[in-house]
């Protein structure tokens, strides 16, 4: 059995995160679980969860569950993993700044303001573990996604310079980019999609409509679609092995993307990148 090791995750609402908090605890890790909202930290704790309100586009919020959960670790924790996001539709001309900010704020901002609070923990225990979820785009764009490719761009970008920084302290850094995952992800993205777009005068209103059939159809939306358990498996690696990876590629598409990317010149893989998209309809 692997030595029991504590971690936060935040995003445990659903999907992803819900299944990696049941999967680690199962192998007897110490699992801080956190949800933006009341009513999901409220279901997690009477699923047996230590967990807490961790809203990552309030400071506060995330200042008061990071304290908490040191509280209860004794000021002890091995890892963290930054699981909470989401994806915000859409052509780049018909997102506002106040789109943007919003996507940011939370896939970024508040996931490296969280990670800072946890730093000086994991210094001055010499070890630690910060595991960033990623994206297949987090480097590879696709149309009418570019807020979320932007903010994964991002992610991997700022990751990739902590784990330079760290690199002599013990705390490991690692990424997970996944494909397509079952969840809750295009719901949440669909809800903000109605929220910014204003889909009946953009030039693209009729690749909207094949847009939002995608985000509402039920079932999987795209092929080579796993389980979050796919995810897990990666988690555990990054979270167990004495030298984890600094990417885990998950799913075919993240994986063949990869190689492609490194392969093919740029109007190539524009126009496989386009086909895959199927104009937002994929």
């Amino acid at each position: 059995m692997p030595v029991a090791q504590s971690i936060l995750i935040t995003g445990c609402s659903s999907g992803i995160g819900l299944c990696c908090a049941h999967g680690l605890r199962e192998r007897g890790h110490r699992v801080f679980a956190s949800a933006r909202r009341e009513a999901d930290v409220a279901h997690l704790r009477d699923a047996g969860f230590e967990a807490w309100r961790l809203d990552l586009d309030d400071p506060d919020s995330i200042a008061t569950a990071v304290d908490a959960v040191l509280a209860a670790g004794g000021g002890r924790l091995d890892a963290l993993f930054n699981n909470g996001a989401y994806g915000q539709p859409g052509a780049v001309e018909d997102l506002s700044r106040a789109a943007l900010r919003a996507q940011f704020e939370t896939n970024l901002f508040g996931t490296v303001e969280l990670t800072n609070r946890v730093l000086p923990v994991m210094r001055r225990q010499g070890h630690g573990r910060i595991i960033q979820n990623s994206s297949i785009l987090g480097f590879m764009a696709m149309a009418y996604r570019g807020a979320y490719n932007a903010s994964k761009f991002a992610l991997e970008g700022i990751t990739d310079t902590l784990r330079l920084e760290l690199a002599d302290t013990g705390i490991h850094v690692s990424l997970i980019e996944p494909g397509p995952i079952t969840s809750r992800f295009r719901a949440n993205s669909h809800a903000k999609f109605l929220q910014y777009i204003d889909a009946a005068h953009s030039p693209h209103r009729a690749r909207y409509a094949a847009m939002e059939a995608r985000l509402t159809r039920p079932g999987p939306a795209a092929p080579f679609t796993l389980g979050p358990e796919a995810v897990l498996a990666a988690l555990v690696h990054a979270l167990e092995s004495p030298r984890p990876r600094t990417r885990y590629r998950v799913t075919v598409p993240t994986v063949a993307f990869w190689y492609l990317r490194h392969l093919l010149p740029t109007r190539a893989l524009d126009w496989i990148a386009a086909r895959a998209g199927g104009g937002g309809s994929r």
